[in-house]
């Protein structure tokens, strides 16, 4: 991340250490910590993947579900609210839609869902969202993407995003 780290142990279980002003660490505080602290994830949950920049971080866990914790004045989070959040919370994909890959910007986040489709949600001011408006979603947006094709990787900048396609 911008200014704190995190790691999946080899339990499935997250960690992370570093600045914790919005609660980025996850940890239900807003301590910074110089050692790493777990993440407050739902019980019996663990994660398969991680991904953080900025003043966020998000994962997607053995159940499928996402959960997004930390800084979220635009929305980043994506779960419909506009509140930092120092535990996590969930992801408001649409019904019975899972996330198979995440990414996270600065003050964006995008993921691939299981039915191909790639949806972001958060800052848009830029256009980062891909959704052909220049307006922030607290949540996740479809991304235009060309007729008939789908994302297959996605990487997120500061006030951007991009994607490898299926082509």
């Amino acid at each position: 991340g911008d200014s704190h780290s995190c790691a999946i142990l080899d339990n499935a279980s997250v960690m992370c250490w570093g600045r914790n002003n919005y609660g980025q660490l996850g940890d239900g505080t807003n301590t910074n910590s110089n050692t790493p602290v777990v993440v407050n994830l739902p019980a019996g949950r663990t994660a398969t993947a991680l991904a953080l920049d900025g003043a966020h971080s998000c994962a997607i866990l053995d159940d499928a579900s996402t959960m997004c914790w930390g800084y979220n004045t635009y929305g980043g989070l994506g779960d419909g609210t506009n509140t930092h959040s120092n535990i996590p919370v969930t992801v408001s994909l649409p019904a019975g839609r899972t996330a198979t890959a995440i990414a996270v910007g600065s003050v964006h986040s995008c993921a691939i869902l299981d039915d191909d489709s790639t949806m972001c949600w958060g800052f848009n001011s830029y256009g980062g969202l891909g959704d052909g408006t220049g307006i922030d979603s607290n949540t996740p947006v479809a991304v235009n993407l060309p007729a008939g094709r789908t994302s297959t990787a996605l990487a997120l900048g500061y006030y951007h995003s991009c994607a490898i396609l299926d082509d």
